[in-house]
């Protein structure tokens, strides 16, 4: 039985995975309702990500709040105004590099955000059962995988970081608040995203725009790292699935089935700028940089997603190499994006036109 939703409430819906999930859901599917973009606009926060949907949709379909997920008298107020229904929460501090070098804000917006939200969500919906708050997480809370095996919805939490850490933690707040508030909640843990509008300094669009600017490409340790690697409209559509579809209580992982290692993933992004340039390879590949691995750096991650695939009928639908080329050719496609990305222009233009909540 899938859920009526009229009004959906997106938190982080600004940033990369949350700007695609909200295009996908008005450009793909059949909602016909309210959605409600909720965002900090923090450094990777962009609402010029969803100018075209703003453009396309209006006031009546899509409203925007610049709003901090930690600030529960907030969340209280937006929740009633908007009469929320359902919550897809994907707000979070996510960059590992970033939870190393200061862990504060990981705890605090992972874990007392999500605590905010699902207060919020207990005390506007009461007993409903017609609702439900999806939470977004990561493969990440599952630790290490050696050579062989893949992370199941089974498989016992062991984060290694303090970015995996806050996110474990608020899984395992919402998990409490369906056991014990009967709050009707569900899960997902996603293997490592990429695709248009992923700030620069994840791996793909870092060694992306440092290949075009002829920049080294740093590779962390040995570059054996393994990630699954997941388009993120596959992601955004498995969202939605879920959404609708998924049964309160349960867990569902979402992977690409794409496994690689870093250095060979690398190496493919030198082949397709070059192909995509019309130049020779040898001299991107010449800009490969190994240095020094990360503190306590995950050996592999793989994902088996068998389970949204058997009881939701969800499925991947880009292949990988297609996605790399796709990807590739946005960031060739929109410079000025980057640029205003990179520079930090683009922060000006949220603080003239965005006010915080």
């Amino acid at each position: 039985m899938e859920r009526n939703i009229n009004n959906l409430l997106v938190t982080g819906g600004a940033g990369f995975i949350g700007s695609n999930l909200i295009r996908h859901i008005f450009r793909e599917t059949d909602f016909a309702g309210r959605l409600v973009n909720v965002d900090k606009l923090t450094y990777a926060g962009n609402p010029e990500n969803l100018a075209d949907i703003r453009n396309d949709f209006g006031a009546d379909r899509y409203r925007f709040e610049r709003a901090d997920i930690c600030d529960r008298e907030a969340m209280n107020s937006l929740f009633k105004k908007y009469d929320v229904d359902a919550v897809i929460h994907l707000a979070a501090e996510s960059h590992v590099d970033r939870s190393i070098a200061g862990p504060a804000e990981f705890i605090t917006t992972n874990i007392y955000g999500t605590f905010s939200l699902l207060e919020a969500a207990r005390s506007f919906w009461g007993d409903r059962r017609d609702v439900v708050f999806h939470h977004v997480s990561t493969d990440e809370v599952f630790g290490s995988l050696g050579e062989s095996g893949y992370f199941d919805e089974s498989t016992p939490y062991a984060p290694r970081s303090p970015y995996s850490s806050s996110k474990a933690s608020s899984d395992h707040l919402v998990r409490a608040y369906f056991h014990t508030y009967r709050l009707p909640v569900t899960l997902s843990h996603c293997s490592n995203n990429y695709g248009p509008y992923q700030f620069p300094e994840k791996l793909i669009p870092l060694a992306v725009l440092n290949l075009l600017s002829g920049r080294e490409v740093p590779v962390y340790g040995d570059g054996k790292n393994v990630r699954d690697w997941l388009y993120v409209a596959d992601h955004a559509a498995a969202l939605w699935t879920i959404v609708r579809r998924g049964t309160a209580g349960e867990s569902y992982n979402v992977g690409g089935g794409n496994e690689l290692e870093n250095i060979a993933l690398v190496r493919l992004l030198c082949e397709i700028v070059a192909a995509a340039r019309d130049r020779p390879s040898e001299p991107y590949l010449k800009l490969i940089t190994f240095v020094k691995d990360r503190p306590g750096h995950d050996r592999r991650y793989a994902i088996n997603c068998d389970k949204i695939k058997r009881e939701l009928g969800w499925r991947q639908s880009v292949k990988f190499e297609e996605g790399l080329r796709s990807t590739v050719r946005w960031y060739l496609d929109n410079g000025g994006w980057v640029e205003r990305v990179k520079t930090g222009e683009y922060k000006k233009w949220v603080e003239k036109n965005y006010t915080r909540r």
